[in-house]
């Protein structure tokens, strides 16, 4: 009941709903209708706001996140297992998003992906 999983986080709202009309002396079936209006009215207000925090634009992006469509040089070979990227002043170990690609040093590429502390990126 206490998780604040965007599912189970508006439904455990709803059960406590529910527990206070059970403790205001409500029939089982005033009960359910608590829970399910509960549940329906706390996914309606919890569900948008988690969409737009999903969508977050790339000027406010913070972190990794940040880095997401930025441009990087190549300054070591970079293929499907390792590399080396410059990105806005900072070195990156990397990794061609193509697995069967080579991009060679010097050339300017895409961040497309950040998996851990390896920027995944395209021509």
């Amino acid at each position: 009941m206490l998780t604040l999983s965007l599912f189970l986080g508006p439904l455990s709202l709803a059960a406590v709903l529910a527990a206070l009309v059970a403790l205001g002396g409500g029939s089982v079936e005033l009960q359910v209708a608590a829970f399910v209006a509960g549940s329906v009215a706390s996914l309606a207000v919890v569900r948008p706001i988690a969409r737009r925090h999903l969508r977050t634009p790339p000027h406010i992006r913070t972190g990794a996140a940040a880095l997401i469509g930025r441009s990087a040089t190549v300054l070591e070979r970079v293929d499907g297992e390792r590399g080396m990227v410059k990105i806005g002043g900072e070195v990156w170990t990397a990794r061609a998003y193509d697995e069967d690609h080579v991009i060679e040093a010097g050339k300017r590429v895409e961040v497309l992906k950040i998996d851990g502390a390896t920027a995944l990126v395209s021509e």
